[in-house]
């Protein structure tokens, strides 16, 4: 049996710069973090001569053309695996849609799996360009580069997505006290909203390719932020940080109308009044998880503890996506 796991991200700056509509024409950047929150891809040898996939649906094929699920599909073609006699499981901690990249995750994690099936060796950045590949130019889905990267490489991450679709990674310069403290102080809270990225994305990827003057000044401000972040987290300056994610959000949400909501303001507002300095909510917009940067951490999921949303703690993942067993 294979067992390969891909880490789940947080934004930590300049996020949404990584849309191909974007960077093709002024480059991208942003810092990504790995989480301790897995999608994990399960693939064995059955004694039946058919393809049993399990998802949140389960499928049973002969052939790849008879998949329902695209991602699935497309990976099986790439790799080039023969699907009689084979079962795939896929399960994860967080569900999918709620803004922690578990697409990008689920393409990496699958890809792994079916490499580590076919004895491949396969580095991460080959592992990233051909889950982009799937998502971007197989399936044509309105997103960025960025779930794919982080997963396959993990960390705390820099990347620039240059024009013609190269990436360059490197490690985030930060030190081990700033790092400890980053990891105490940042919250995640689940506001129970399920969205599509994808639906929120491509207003702003139409957007950005007819050249819509407010959101690319808007993107060019972002990438700016996430510059300014860099800086501030390899400074040690976490309340700096904190407050350039306060600017992130109030700027994330001029992008879209449904970027946000009245009940996720108010939530904000909340936190904000209890001891968060800073905070934004991770992902495409529209729902997923509100993280916060708060020293007085008590105050505030004491405060949040009011409301129906979930904390989900974490940790830093720096493994990226692994074969666990093979």
């Amino acid at each position: 049996m294979i067992i390969t796991r891909s880490p789940l991200r947080i934004s930590l700056g300049g996020g949404g710069t990584d849309l191909p509509s974007y960077y093709e024409k002024h480059t991208g950047f942003l810092i990504a973090a790995a989480i301790d929150k897995y999608v994990c891809i399960t693939l064995h040898h059955t004694f039946v001569p058919e393809l049993i996939i399990k998802y949140s649906k389960l499928e049973r094929v002969h052939s790849i053309d008879e998949i329902h699920h695209p991602i699935m599909r497309e990976s099986l073609r790439l790799v080039g695996v023969e699907v009689s006699g084979l079962e795939i499981t896929s399960m994860a901690d967080i569900p999918a849609g709620t803004g922690l990249g578990s697409s990008g995750s689920f393409t990496t994690a699958l890809l792994k799996a079916l490499h580590t099936h076919k004895k491949n060796l396969i580095h991460p950045r080959d592992l990233a360009e051909q889950a982009c590949h799937i998502e971007i130019d197989q399936l044509k889905e309105p997103i960025g580069k960025q779930d794919q990267y982080i997963a396959a490489y993990g960390g705390l991450t820099c990347f620039q997505f240059q024009p013609g679709g190269q990436v360059e990674a490197w490690p985030l310069r930060i030190n081990s006290e700033t790092l400890y403290n980053l990891e105490d102080n940042l919250l995640l809270f689940f506001t129970g909203y399920s969205r599509s990225a994808s639906s929120i994305l491509k207003e702003q990827d139409d957007k950005s390719k007819k050249h819509d003057r407010r959101m690319v000044d808007n993107l060019h401000f972002v990438k700016e932020l996430g510059q300014q972040s860099k800086e501030a987290l390899e400074d040690g300056d976490l309340v700096r940080f904190a407050e350039l994610m306060n600017v992130h959000w109030e700027h994330k949400k001029k992008r879209s109308g449904g970027m946000s909501n009245p009940e996720i303001d108010r939530w904000y507002e909340l936190a904000r009044a209890n001891g968060a300095l800073g905070g934004k909510l991770i992902g495409a917009g529209g729902g997923g998880f509100l993280m916060f940067y708060a020293e007085d951490k008590t105050r505030l999921r004491r405060a949040m503890a009011q409301t129906k949303l979930r904390e989900v703690r974490f940790r830093f993942d720096f493994e990226g996506t692994k074969c666990m067993a093979a």
